[in-house]
């Protein structure tokens, strides 16, 4: 029975070590990417030519690491918990390339907060009835910042002759596409000429 307590402990103790060294590696800000295991996740790749599907923003809080996004509803999820639903646990972080003082990041986590319990965007609306992951780390840094990462798309800029893209268009849509729609793609995000890679695994 001792043989087990200390195997369990053990476990725990590097649980909290990993999590512990990622708080010091990151900051609240900091955007973090996935590949998701989604339904759509797929067709996102394909339209977009990205392995990113998934995205959200870093919030350092209470002693903890967080990932604040949107998934049905909005939300905060623990550092750890958000990278293991991730394909292969493999993620990449990036950081605006200037400093951001505590203010800022203050500022940054009240703007996306805003969104919290909001329902997730399976139509990639530009409202803000609902939201998804790309759309509200777009809209905060925007709102708090006054940064676009991005230039913002039409859902027509994407590639969607993929047969996966196709159906979730169907599904989605019907045959009422909102080519002229505006949209913001994690990858989009990922290649913002604003943001650094600060790590990637």
């Amino acid at each position: 029975m001792k043989m087990i307590q200390q195997i369990y402990l053990g476990f725990l103790l590097s649980i909290l070590c990993v999590v512990a060294n990622a708080a010091k590696d990151f900051q609240t800000g900091d955007i973090i990417f996935q590949t998701s295991k989604s339904t759509q996740s797929l067709a996102i790749q394909k339209a977009t030519h990205s392995p990113y599907s998934h995205m959200g923003m870093l919030v350092y809080k209470s002693g903890q690491l967080w990932v604040l996004e949107a998934v049905q509803p909005v939300k905060y999820t623990p550092f750890q918990q958000w990278v293991n639903r991730g394909v292969g646990q493999r993620y990449t972080v990036k950081r605006l390339y200037k400093s951001l003082n505590p203010a800022q990041q203050q500022k940054l986590q009240i703007a996306a907060e805003q969104y919290l319990g909001q329902p997730y965007d399976l139509y990639f609306e530009w409202s803000d009835r609902s939201i998804y992951c790309s759309e509200i780390v777009w809209k905060a840094y925007n709102q708090a910042l006054n940064i676009q990462l991005a230039p913002l798309q039409q859902l027509k800029d994407f590639d969607l002759s993929d047969p996966a893209v196709k159906k979730l268009m169907q599904q989605r849509y019907g045959k009422n596409i909102p080519l002229q729609e505006k949209v913001i793609s994690p990858d989009a995000l990922f290649h913002s000429k604003y943001l650094i890679t600060v790590k990637s695994k």
